[in-house]
């Protein structure tokens, strides 16, 4: 007879086909495919007058998976619940020891930091029981989440609208955004000027700028006319002195390794991926890829943290690699330990590759682009936090004149140090002056040419990018790493929030709704309660406090200013404003609105029903149509891609993928364009009877791989993400869609991509 096969579960199955390469032919690996038991979504599923005790039943369509684990549970001596190492994958794993009928001594629980054969096959053989204080805490939070969609969302359709939803998260991230729109909106602009001395030395020994400071060491504003024609009139009066030159090294220390927040904040910047685009390509590279000499391995360390700690192996192993291929000199004197911050749940380590000898030029071959391309930011941060500091040649001058400072200062890298690898990037960057000085010394006089003053105006607070606002989550401690993708992916799929170019702000319906629940929701939307509800939930983890107890103590308060809002809300009826445009309707000539369609936005008549004229958002482009000379618009197809096309439409025909320039052709003097997505691109030439024409083919564009699947459908939709009006989303004509359908690579995946987007939105909302 043979024997009896050990079961393991993990939940997806790209992790399945790893960890089994790895325990061989004694253990079986199945996948989950995510929660296989949950609340039910027709009603709220929680008895609030039963000590709040959750109703969970099996998810209705996998119904033939849960029969199928539970006769592999049955046949199996041992069931290893592997499900990720956090609090929601310590529920999914406590779900399946109850859905599968499992007894303490089958059901064993292991988690995985990291896939790799070393760590898998250690952990299984050291499993421990299912800690309930972590599951607990999930289900508080789920419960919580629960009774306050399910309470708030109705309220919000009978109120507002159909279709609206609350949550305990979402609510409190649209307020941030609505609140620094707020603060935009009231912002008063003030009027300064800068004043730079363009100055000379002796003898053409060189020249160089310096920026007014003030009198002395006393920063002084310059915010008149009067001002700025006194201090040059008495400078053009006296003798610039060079009165202080300082000349020192610089050091700086390299960003600590990535932590869910810092991850998808950089590849926001530097990638211009979404939190939840970042988050997919994490998973995929924890659960394992497909490398040569290697077979299926999974190059990070889970992503889903909010801890600093590097093990000492990893540490020994980068020290190794940085003193191989850099040199000694470019490991520090002291290895670098980064202390996590006060409050965070410390419960993995930072994000990390899991051999550091993989670097992304290893590996590239085997990975998409888009995995790549996040791959190698997070080899280069862990590889960077181990390296020596970048040290600088700083040279500061102080030159007076009439009493009046001026100050310039230049900074050269003297040793790369950890730039050599990686450099962090800037949300805004620096309006220091930076020029190269001359060799100046104490004392010397120098001449001067001018001083240019420059009229500037006070800038009101940068609206959040979703970077930045990932980092106001965090910094206030609203949500957790796991919730940060998923909350801001709802705020902007129901319409509170809206992307322009990539800063977000808030929606007339999210105003709308964010001024309501301020008004009688005021603990669900304020920071300070959230962030205490999270440390509640931490309390639950750490096993100090009963979790009923803290739902307890949120509901009596909450149930009471919900039936303070039904009275005080009865018989209201909130209509959300239109947002005018500049548009006039052509059949009856009322101000037009923007409306929102399934394909997006597009200026529709206010007149409705009696009206229903409708047309699409333009966005007129800069150049003129190479063929008639007309405006270029940019347009977006039912498939939601970006093309270019005359504004004639078909009377002209002229269409393109190519983005167009301000810049024409020097010899033919038509329009240029350039090859659309991210990244500068030199601009080109498509009219065929030009002498500087560029054809189709030597236009930059990749060449459609043979095999389809090696094309993501990340690439697509981060070109989609890059090249779309800011949430002026138009459908294209029907003619239009057409010509262009068969250029566009991967146009065949987008119903493969809503069925995953579905799927990642179902698992998320989990949160």
């Amino acid at each position: 007879m043979a024997k009896a096969k050990d079961l393991v579960i993990v939940e997806s199955p790209a992790k399945a086909k790893t960890i089994e390469k790895y325990l061989g032919g004694d253990y079986k690996v199945k996948a989950s495919m995510g929660h296989l038991r949950d609340l039910p979504k027709s009603k709220m599923g929680v008895d609030i007058e039963n000590d709040f005790e959750p109703k969970y039943i099996p998810v209705r369509d996998k119904k033939d998976l849960i029969a199928e684990l539970k006769k592999d549970a049955k046949s199996a001596k041992t069931v290893y619940l592997a499900t990720d190492p956090d609090r929601e994958g310590e529920a999914i794993s406590w779900h399946l020891k109850e859905l599968l009928g499992l007894d303490d001594e089958k059901a064993k629980r292991v988690t995985f930091n990291e896939i790799t054969k070393k760590v898998v096959t250690e952990s299984i053989k050291n499993p421990r029981e299912i800690d309930q204080d972590l599951v607990d805490a999930q289900q508080a939070r789920r419960v919580l989440d629960r009774i306050v969609g399910y309470k708030l969302s109705p309220l919000l359709w009978k109120k507002i609208k159909s279709g609206l939803s609350a949550g305990r998260v979402q609510s409190v991230a649209t307020r941030m955004v609505y609140d620094r729109e707020q603060e935009v909106k009231d912002f008063v602009q003030e009027r300064y000027f800068l004043l730079d001395a363009c100055l000379e030395r002796e003898n053409d020994g060189g020249s160089f700028k310096a920026r007014f400071h003030g009198q002395g060491d006393k920063k002084q504003e310059v915010k008149t006319d009067e001002e700025v024609n006194a201090i040059i009139e008495a400078c053009k009066q006296d003798q610039f002195v060079v009165s202080k030159v300082k000349r020192s090294l610089k050091q700086r220390s390299p960003a600590p390794p990535f932590i869910t927040s810092t991850l998808q904040q950089e590849a926001s910047r530097r990638l211009n991926m979404t939190p939840r685009r970042t988050m997919s390509i994490a998973q995929q590279l924890y659960e394992g890829v497909e490398i040569d000499g290697f077979g299926s391995i999974g190059l990070i360390t889970y992503m889903r943290t909010d801890s600093l700690r590097l093990s000492d192996e990893a540490v020994a192993a980068a020290k190794d690699y940085i003193t191989e291929h850099y040199g000694p000199e470019y490991y520090p004197e002291k290895t670098r330990v980064f202390k996590t911050k006060a409050g965070a749940q410390d419960a993995h380590e930072a994000i990390r590759p899991t051999d550091v000898k993989l670097s992304p030029d290893v590996v590239r071959k085997n990975l998409t682009q888009e995995q790549y391309r996040l791959y190698r930011l997070i080899w280069g941060r862990f590889t960077a936090c181990q390296m020596a500091n970048a040290i600088y040649d700083n040279v500061s001058v102080d030159v007076t004149s009439a009493g009046y400072v001026f100050k310039a200062n230049y900074s050269e890298l003297k040793f790369k140090g950890y730039t050599a690898v990686y450099e962090e990037a800037k949300d805004e960057e620096s309006a220091e002056l930076q020029n190269p000085l001359p060799a100046l010394s104490e004392g010397e006089e120098l001449k001067l040419d001018k001083i240019l003053a420059d009229e500037q105006f006070t800038q009101p607070p940068s609206r959040y990018t979703e970077a930045t606002l990932i980092r106001a989550m965090e910094e206030k401690g609203i949500g957790r790493p796991s919730t940060y993708a998923p909350t801001i992916s709802t705020i902007t799929s129901h319409d509170y929030v809206i992307k322009e170019g990539k800063y977000l702000r808030p929606t007339p319906l999210g105003e709308v709704v964010t001024k309501l629940m301020m008004e009688h929701f005021s603990d669900i939307v304020d920071l300070k309660f959230t962030n205490h509800m999270e440390e509640q939930l931490d309390e639950i983890e750490k096993g100090k406090v009963k979790w009923k107890d803290v739902l307890a103590d949120f509901y009596d308060d909450f149930n009471s200013e919900f039936e303070k809002a039904e009275t005080a809300l009865d018989g209201v009826k909130i209509k959300v404003p239109d947002v005018l445009s500049d548009e006039y309707c052509d059949v009856c000539g009322k101000q037009m609105v923007v409306k929102k369609g399934k394909f997006g936005y597009f200026l529709a008549c206010p007149g409705f029903p009696e009206c229903t004229f409708t047309k699409p958002i333009v966005v007129e482009m800069p150049g003129k149509c190479p063929k008639c000379g007309g405006r270029i618009l940019k347009r977006t197809s039912k498939k939601g891609y970006v093309f270019y096309a005359c504004e004639r439409g078909t009377d002209c025909g002229f269409i393109t993928w190519d983005v167009p320039t301000k810049d024409f052709c020097p010899s033919c003097g038509k329009t240029m364009f350039k090859k659309s997505g991210r990244g500068a691109s030199k601009p080109f030439c498509i009219n065929e009877e030009c002498p500087n024409f560029v054809p189709e083919d030597k236009r930059g564009y990749k060449k459609k791989p043979a095999n389809a699947e090696e094309k993501t459908e990340g690439e697509s939709e981060e070109k989609a993400e890059d090249e779309k009006p800011a949430a002026k989303k138009a459908p294209a004509k029907k003619t239009a869609s057409k010509k262009t359908a068969a250029k566009k690579p991967a146009a065949k995946k987008t119903a493969a991509k809503k069925t995953a987007a579905k799927k990642t939105e179902k698992a998320e909302d989990k949160e």
